[in-house]
């Protein structure tokens, strides 16, 4: 048997500005956008080279629109492996990606922590 994670849901407040975020800041790739009617999109973004992705899902309504950015408590709920860390973490700067600490080597990993453009948080990390 054979099985993969394909999707994770990231509530959004607007889906042009976290398709902006996600293609032109982190590099993801646009793999669908379609119109669902009545304002609904099924939006996927996915990192290059990945097989999963993200939902990009708009809130509807205040309980929804009142977890944007906080969809993990204030903890790192996002786990974005590179092979090219400095590559990734200079360009991810250079587009104005928030980093919240600097690069750090530990046992398992090259990390840093950033923000997305609603303040969740994720790892960047190359793997040891």
């Amino acid at each position: 048997m054979t099985q993969s994670l394909a999707l994770s849901t990231l509530v959004v407040r607007d889906y042009d500005e976290a398709i902006g975020f996600y293609v032109d800041k982190l590099g993801f790739i646009l793999t669908r956008d379609d119109d669902m009617g009545g304002g609904k999109r099924w939006v996927v973004v996915t990192p290059p080279g990945s097989q999963g992705g993200l939902l990009l899902a708009k809130a509807v309504g205040d309980v929804q629109a009142a977890r944007i950015g906080d969809q993990t408590g204030g903890r790192v709920g996002f786990f974005l492996h590179t092979d090219d860390f400095d590559g990734d973490h200079a360009r991810m700067s250079a587009a104005g990606v928030k980093f919240l600490e600097a690069p750090r080597r530990e046992v398992y990993a090259t990390v840093a922590v950033f923000e997305d453009l609603y303040g969740n948080r994720w790892d960047l990390l190359q793997p040891k």
